[in-house]
Formats: structure tokens, sequence, C-alpha cells
């Protein structure tokens, strides 16, 4: 019997010698990591930690005997191009530390280079993220990143300060001595002990995968999508580095010579929501945990591990996900969300049902090849249904999982067409239209799906923006950046005029039925009018036709400005409910 030995042994460090082992390239970042830098906020709090004598946990090193696959932490060249050690664990922290103590710039969730910036109170040792009062206020080192990087003697560092601090009155010789040793307490964080456990070169990828994966399967901060990013690093580095490109590409609008980007209005996919696409679509699975063992080459039923069967189903994934990131199936959905009424991310609810119905589109695309005018009305129909409904908001693996078992039943475009109408029916029933949601309807949540499908459906009808001539759909065109918006919400029953009334709770003062979308300027004119006063004024604007046409559409009941506002209320969310019914079964008919 073989002896089972550690593969790691135990190096103790300081935080100067980490830090030049990192500048000049010795410890470097390993793939199977992303380079992003927490939020200020835990920087800060890690520098508390340090600086009060509080440990701040191991770190991970993998001593490298590869040339490739290997990245330097910072966007500054080194000296060393193969690094001696990867940081397998630990590399928040570290790249956290070196932006700080080296004042250089990383690269954050967005794909964007900044400062960290930390502030230091030395009269008690109060660390802060830096701010503008902050900035002002000498009783600060606004960014403790020029201690260390300006290069001077912290004697003199000492002397500055207690000179610009002493400007705005006389200092004690106690609280020159306590400024002064906080200071220099803070100056010797530089020496703050670290220790690492260090990987043995002997230890291949797939294992130093997994033993990052054990380590942090108890915490919060890797969830199943991120052990699969995982092991693509390490075993399909370029599939990994296509979803970074592809979300970081989403969030800028390109140039106009630019070529076709993923940007859009409605969404900026993180790297792991478009996984989970691709997983859904390849595997037919929502629940990531089975998938991250089948990339491993796991035989679900006899546990056994193969090459072979890792291969097989990192083929499955590599085909899946370029479907995903394909950019004229990605365009094509997303126009479905628009031929739904739907314009913008501020019309969306839940990212989760997008995504979703994303899988779907790309099944009856691809799986079912069901021709284009009928999957974007049918697609259009499904993300409305299931945005008004909730559906992925509970549990949406869960939901998500038992949606694709039913359409694993479909043989062709019309059998998956039904199956979705099924599911969509056995929801959108008469009791939900006449009585579930006008009840849903009572809230003053801003982001009721209700009120989202709402609009969705104003715009489907061809709504004009209540007291004008123009059309909801143009003025919620996200394309548009004016200084002031467009439109705004506006209290049918005003807030001042109610509370006159003696209605003081902004629960029902904030009701979505007492919201309609205005331009700014008509809001800002009606102020606090009452109904009865303002209403008739506006309303010499418009013929007889176009008025009541314009109430229908916005669900309000002709003479509704003399209605007692609970009544108001109760009818309105009937009529919002017909509305948003009309809108959904309109998208039967069109030809998108």
């Amino acid at each position: 019997m073989s002896e089972l030995k550690t593969c790691f042994k135990k190096v103790d460090y300081d935080l100067s010698g980490l830090l030049h082992y990192i500048e000049f390239g010795d410890i470097g970042l390993p793939d199977i990591q992303r380079p992003f830098v927490w939020s200020n906020t835990k920087v800060r709090d890690l520098l508390d930690s340090m600086y009060r004598g509080f440990p701040v946990g191991y770190l991970l090193f993998w001593e490298n005997s590869a040339a490739n696959g290997t990245k330097p932490i910072g966007r500054d060249p080194k000296q060393h191009k193969v690094p001696a050690r990867l940081i397998v664990d630990g590399q928040q922290r570290l790249t956290s530390l070196y932006a700080v103590f080296r004042g250089k710039k990383v690269l954050d969730s967005d794909y964007r280079e900044r400062q960290i910036e930390i502030a230091f109170r030395p009269r008690d040792g109060k660390f802060e993220v830096a701010d503008a009062a902050i900035r002002r206020d000498s009783e600060w080192i606004a960014d403790i990143s020029s201690i260390w990087a300006s290069g001077k003697p912290i004697f003199q560092v000492i002397k500055v300060f207690l000179k610009a601090l002493e400007a705005k009155g006389v200092l004690s010789d106690e609280d020159e001595e306590r400024i002064a040793h906080n200071i220099d307490r803070l100056f010797d964080l530089q020496n703050y002990p670290f220790t690492a456990l260090e990987i043995a070169p002997t230890v291949d990828e797939e294992q130093v995968a997994d033993i990052f994966v054990r380590i942090n399967s108890e915490g919060v901060r890797l969830n199943q999508a991120d052990f699969i990013l995982t092991l693509m690093s390490v075993f399909w580095d370029e599939g990994r580095a296509a979803l970074e490109e592809f979300c970081r590409l989403a969030r800028k609008a390109p140039d106009n010579n630019a070529p076709p980007s993923p940007f859009n209005y409605f969404i900026q996919p993180d790297p792991d929501q478009m996984l989970r696409v691709a997983v859904a679509f390849g595997f037919k699975r929502a629940r990531l945990k089975n998938v991250y063992q089948l990339l491993r080459g796991k035989d679900l039923e006899t546990e056994a591990f193969s090459d072979e069967r890792r291969e097989a189903q990192f083929k499955v994934l590599r085909e899946a996900q370029a479907e995903a990131l394909n950019l004229t199936r990605w365009h094509q959905f997303l126009s479905c969300l628009t031929g739904a009424g739907f314009r913008s991310a501020e019309m969306i609810s839940s990212q989760a049902t997008l995504l979703y119905a994303y899988v779907f589109y790309l099944l009856g695309r691809r799986r079912f090849n069901m021709p284009e005018y009928q999957l974007q009305k049918l697609i259009g129909r499904w993300f409305f249904a299931a945005s008004l409904t909730g559906r992925y908001t509970g549990s949406p693996e869960t939901v998500m999982d038992s949606d694709l078992n039913r359409i694993g039943e479909a043989k062709c475009s019309n059998s998956f067409a039904s199956i979705l109408e099924e599911m969509m029916a056995s929801q959108l029933t008469g009791d939900f239209w006449t009585v579930t949601l006008p009840a849903y309807l009572d809230t003053s949540s801003a982001r009721n799906p209700g009120l989202f499908a709402f609009i969705a459906a104003q715009n489907l009808l061809g709504a004009s923006v209540l007291f004008s001539h123009k059309k909801v759909s143009d003025l919620l065109d996200p394309a548009l950046k004016p200084v002031k918006k467009a439109l705004e919400r506006h209290h049918l029953f005003p807030r001042g005029w109610l509370e006159g009334q003696g209605v003081k709770d902004l629960k029902k003062i904030n009701q979505l039925a007492n919201f309609a979308l205005l331009e700014w300027p008509e809001n800002i004119s009606i102020r606090d009018a009452s109904p009865v006063e303002y209403v008739p004024e506006v309303e010499k604007r418009f013929s007889t036709g176009e008025w009541a046409r314009m109430h229908e559409l916005h669900a309000l009941p002709l003479g509704w400005q003399g209605m007692p506002y609970e009544a108001f209320l109760i009818e309105r969310r009937k009529l919002m409910a017909a509305i948003i019914r009309r809108g959904f079964e309109l998208l039967r008919q069109v030809t998108i």
C-alpha cells in the first residue's frame, strides 16, 4: 500500500517580502482565478485588521514547474516572466495590498482600471475609504499609498503631517506623540507577518484546481459557477477568456466604426451568468453542482473518473458556449424582448428570467429549428409571462430544471411551442387576470414586475404618454441620454394633496395605481394640485376621442379625478390588469 504524504510545506513571509516578489514577478497569478480586487470597503477592513494585529488568514501558493498559463499581478511589466510561485488562495488579499502599498492601479470587476484610495486618521487610528470630505480634512492621510510609494523616511512623513495639522490648532505633546506613534505603526504594516502553505511542483493542475475548490467550498466566496470556471481555466482557458471578453464588451457601447459587440440596454452579464446559459443549453441542467462533476470526467452512476469522459463533456460545453456567445443569436434574442414591449434594464425585474429565456430561445432555434418569426413571438410571450408571474424569483434553478425536463419531451418545433404555451396557460388563468394580478398590483414597490408588464403592454398597444401626444415607447428609448429623464412617475393624486386630506401613510400614497408616466415638465407644473383642479385644464388640449383613448390605455376610469381615493385605487388596479392582459394577448397576433 502506498503511503500518503502531504503535498505542501509551510513558509513564513513578511508583507514587504511578498510585495517584492510580486513586483519582480516571482509570485504570479495562475489562470484558475480572476484578476479582480475586492471593494474598497473590504480593503479598508483588511488594513484595519492588520493594523490591530489581528490574523487575516493564510496564503496558498503553488511552486511553479510550468512556464505557460500564468500572468502577473498588476498591469505593469515584470522583470521575471515566469513566476516561481503561483497564488492559489489569497489572490484578492495580495492584489489589494499590492495596489495600496505600491500605489498601483488594478483591474476591477467591470474590466476597468482603478486606484484604491484608503484614508487613515492618525489621531485615533481609524481607516476609511477616501472621499471628497476626507481629502479636504487635514486630520486625515487621504491616500495611505503615499506613505510607502513616496520613498520618504517615516520621520519626514510624520513631520509634514503634524505641520499641516497644527495649522488647525495647537497640538499637545500627548497628541503629537500619539499621532506619531500611529503613523509609525501604519508604516510598519509592511512588516506584517504572513504564513503561506506552498503546494509542491509535482502536483498537477487538476489537483491544484481541486484543492482550490475544496478549501473554498465551505465559504461564500465561490459558487458552483466559480468551480466550473476554475476547471475551464485548467482544461479550456480559451473558453473562459471568451466568456470574460464577451462580458467586457457588453459593458461599453461600441464606437461607430467598431465591429459588432454584445453591448445592449437590457443586461451587462457576468461570465458566470453566460456560463449558466451555456450549461443549461448544452447539458439541459440548471443546477451546476452535477455539471462540475461531469466536466471533471465523473460518471455520476459509477463515480469513476476518466480523461475521455472529461474531454467529451468539455466538447459539449464548447459547442454550447459557441451558441450562447454567438452575436447573431444574442441580438436576435434581445429583439424578442423589445418586441414584447420591454425597452431597457429599468424594465427587467429578474436577470435570471432574461437569461433562462435566452436558453429557451437557443433551444428553439438550434434544437427544434423553429422559424425566427415564430420563435420571436413565442419567446417574447414567454419572457412577458415569466417576468409577470415571477417564475424564477423563488428557487430559479429548481424551477428551470423542471422546465428543461418538460422541454425534453418535445420532438419538434410545434411540440416545443405547445409545451411553453401549456406552462404559461397553467399560471395565467382567468382568475390570475381578474383576481391575483389586481391584488399583486396592490403595492408601493417601484420594482414590481406587474408595473413593468403594464408599461410593456402600453408600448405594445401604442399608448401615448399621459397628457401628451408623444408615445411612451419613444420616450423610453434607452439610447436617449437627456439631462433630465424624459418620463417621470407622477402621482395622479399628488402626495401633498393627499396628506392635506389626512392620508399620511406613504405606502398608500405611493401605490402603483396612483402613478402614471408623465413628461417631466408636465409633472412639475401639476405639483400638489387636486386632480379636480388640474385635470379639466389638461383635458382642454385634447379631442374627446384622444381623451378617451388616453384614459383607456392608462387604465383610468373616466371621471377618476372625482372618485374617492381608495375606490380609485381598486378600480384602476383592475383596469391595469386588463391592459396587461391585452398587451400579452396581442403578442399572439403581431408579427415581429
